[in-house]
């Protein structure tokens, strides 16, 4: 995996608090639909509200991971912002683990990224086998090309711990079934999170915190560019390859620029330069809390980290009622 980028910032670090205020109207509208078991409506709550708070902030914005192609918001180009300012590539997940909202499980989040001009990896609309650790290892200690047994067995002798210690985490998808065996029968603890890799990631990146020492699986590519932007600023490691099984997302990719499909993309690759990232909870999680819905106001949780200066900073907002 690539080392580490020395980078300037080019990115107005003014903006910081304002990417935390565009995830937090983002959550507070999903969060009205949560536990409702309505997806579509979460996700149209939040996707509106984000184009919203996108569209009131002085940048001269591109979005480059969003909601698709040729949709109303959000959309993959759609210009964002005011017009007045920086120029910004804008990654966004307004709901992510729209499931977990629908149904008011864990870790559903509102999540988006900063970053300079030509920083962020364009991605079809395909799955991603992704691997991530957290800082503090040699590089390369676990990579995609290695089994789940190799990569969990080198992580457990880095550690100094049995392998019977590290915790692993896993989308809970049919489609893991054969790896969630695997790391069974090697006596690994497997966590299932059933929606949102974002988090996932993050998870394995805070492992001080979370207990979860390494994600594994695959899961949406658009989300894997947003977890790497937070991966860098985190620290760790982390591995992506795109899955391109149909001949759609074969020339999806290369009209992207990707003409091998075997590639993996670092952390580095997928979000290059200075980076922002937010995400604000719309359910309780491990990672944040969810939006308190309280008779005179609304209480919001988010974690906003930038990639130039390696801040992580954890924010508790309240809100007026009338938010």
């Amino acid at each position: 995996m690539a080392k580490s980028e020395p980078v300037q910032a080019k990115v107005d670090g003014n903006l910081t608090l304002e990417i935390a205020r565009i995830t937090e109207r983002a959550a507070i509208a999903a969060a009205g639909w949560r536990g409702r078991g309505d997806e579509m409506r979460a996700d149209q709550a939040a996707v509106e509200a984000m184009h919203q708070a996108l569209n009131n902030i002085d940048i001269s914005g591109t979005i480059v991971i969003g909601e698709g192609r040729n949709v109303p918001l959000l959309g993959f180009e759609e210009s964002v912002g005011t017009g007045r300012g920086p120029e910004i590539e804008v990654a966004v997940d307004p709901l992510e683990g729209v499931t977990g909202c629908a149904k008011n499980l864990a870790d559903s989040l509102s999540v988006m990224a900063f970053a300079e001009r030509g920083a962020l990896l364009r991605v079809p609309d395909a799955y991603m086998e992704k691997i991530a650790i957290g800082p503090g290892y040699p590089e390369g200690i676990v990579d995609l090309d290695n089994s789940a047994t190799n990569n969990v067995s080198a992580l457990a002798e880095a550690k100094g711990v049995a392998v019977t210690d590290i915790v692993t985490c896993v989308l809970d998808r049919p489609r893991h079934a054969p790896l969630i065996a695997e790391l069974r029968d090697l006596g690994v603890a497997v966590k299932l999170l059933p929606d949102g890799d974002i988090a996932a990631v993050i998870h394995a990146a805070n492992s001080d915190d979370t207990g979860i020492d390494i994600y594994l699986g695959s899961g949406g590519a658009q989300e894997g560019v947003l977890a790497a932007a937070a991966m860098r600023c985190m620290g760790g490691q982390m591995q992506g390859r795109l899955i391109l099984d149909t001949a759609d997302k074969r020339a999806q990719a290369r009209e992207m620029g990707h003409t091998d499909a075997s590639a993996k993309f670092s952390a580095l690759d997928m979000a290059k330069g200075d980076v922002l990232f937010a995400a604000t909870g719309v359910t309780d999680g491990s990672l944040l809390r969810g939006v308190k819905l309280l008779p005179r106001k609304l209480v919001t949780s988010s974690v906003v980290m930038r990639s130039w200066s390696h801040t992580i900073r954890w924010i508790t907002a309240e809100h007026g009622r009338a938010a």
